[in-house]
């Protein structure tokens, strides 16, 4: 009998789109590839962009928040394992869970830290460096009380790890480092991306809802391009992104070379047609997706310490500019150097390669689910904290959502 798995969606996911999106086809390829048959609920909108997943073999179910048909959902399909998609859902759907399928294997899958997300914007935006002042938020409460309440979390960057294990001290039989997945880029895949003298141009790429892509290419406009064009003066910068607003389409200016281009139906193609991804991000948490699209395609970037993180190990290299003179002499230098281009095109194919097999880390997953799924009782009765947090916080989400289900009956 197959084994069943219950993705509680915060988004239906949309990989053309956004990270989150390629990171949650990602986990449902591993889990398809272990035998579990999986069904993805959401109570979101579907957008045009989201990813039809019956073409792969997964059930969609709509469902309601603060409702009680999801209790007959949850015990009928009587799942073995339940992924939490972000803290939030965790929130909503999880006394639920616990309530109706005890057994279940809860797992929170974070995308990124969303507490350091917001504490990285509001210092940001009072131009301030990040202290605990900002780290200690109410997100960050919100967010940790759910990891404890799981029986595991996923972590997709090392830096999110250190910080969960060091300064808030969580065991870490409750975490997991899982990066993205990615396939090894072998030495004839290599060979067959486009040269530096068959690109052109540069590039940005973000779903521009993402506040820090959006703000990103701002910065791009008023400070990083007017630098870079006047040293390139028939050079472009083409900006690619979901959800291209009017507000951006207004950036748009051919004099200027700097293009909004919008949604990029397919991701390879725009990146080997480029030569360097412009990534200048100054406040944000987890892994930028389009980093690991850029070194797929052989294409060489210039980015910050914030969107280096998790990435590159070694925060002293040349391509990792967080002053704006730096970053635009280093991408001017990167667009006229051949050598240099190459070296750094074949380091972003050996940290894919060292960094991110997905072999490893599919083996990784798999045997701590066997782990917790061994023992499931004694795992849990080791985290007495997550208890304390389940049953306090079973009883006021329970009646708070009851109260408002009521209200809306």
């Amino acid at each position: 009998m197959n084994k069943k798995l219950l993705i509680i969606g915060f988004v239906w996911p949309e990989p053309k789109s956004s990270a989150a999106g390629s990171r949650m086809m990602q986990l449902i390829a591993f889990f398809q590839s272990e035998g579990y048959s999986v069904s993805f609920a959401s109570a979101c909108a579907k957008s045009d962009n989201a990813f039809d997943l019956s073409t792969i073999g997964v059930d969609r179910i709509t469902i309601k928040l603060n409702h009680s048909s999801f209790d007959d959902f949850a015990l009928q399909l009587n799942p073995d394992v339940v992924l939490f998609d972000r803290f939030m859902t965790e929130e909503q759907f999880g006394w639920r869970i616990t309530e109706q399928c005890p057994e279940a294997i809860k797992i929170l899958d974070t995308e990124d830290l969303h507490f350091l997300r917001r504490a990285r914007l509001q210092a940001f935006k009072d131009e301030k460096a990040v202290s605990n002042d900002y780290i200690f938020n109410d997100t960050t409460k919100r967010e940790i009380a759910s990891i404890y309440r799981c029986d595991l979390s996923l972590i997709i960057s090392k830096a999110e790890m250190q910080l969960l294990e060091q300064m808030f001290k969580i065991d870490s039989s409750l975490l997991l480092y899982l990066p993205f997945l990615i396939d090894p880029i072998s030495e004839e895949q290599q060979q067959t991306c486009s040269t530096f003298e068959e690109r052109q141009h540069f590039i940005s790429i973000g779903n521009f809802l993402h506040e820090p892509n959006y703000n990103a290419l701002l910065y791009l406009k008023e400070t990083i391009w007017k630098g870079i064009r006047q040293r390139l003066p028939k050079a472009q910068l083409h900006n690619y992104g979901a959800y291209a607003s009017q507000k951006v389409d207004q950036l748009h200016n051919e004099n200027e070379g700097f293009l909004i281009k919008g949604f990029a139906l397919d991701v390879g193609d725009v990146m080997q047609q480029s030569k360097v991804l412009l990534a200048p991000i100054r406040f944000g948490a987890g892994l930028k997706g389009k980093l690991f699209d850029a070194m797929q395609n052989g294409t060489p970037y210039v980015t910050t310490t914030i969107g280096a993180e998790g990435v590159v190990e070694d925060a002293e290299q040349d391509f990792v500019c967080d002053v704006a003179e730096e970053f635009i002499d280093y991408a001017v230098e990167l667009y006229q150097s051949e050598s240099l281009w190459t070296t750094q095109q074949k380091m972003g194919f050996q940290i894919l390669n060292t960094q991110f097999s997905k072999t490893n880390f599919e083996v990784q997953f798999n045997d701590r689910l066997h782990v917790v799924c061994k023992d499931l009782e004694s795992h849990r009765q080791k985290n007495f904290i997550g208890q304390v947090l389940q049953h306090h916080t079973l009883q006021s989400t329970k009646f708070m959502s009851k109260w408002i289900e009521a209200k809306n009956s």
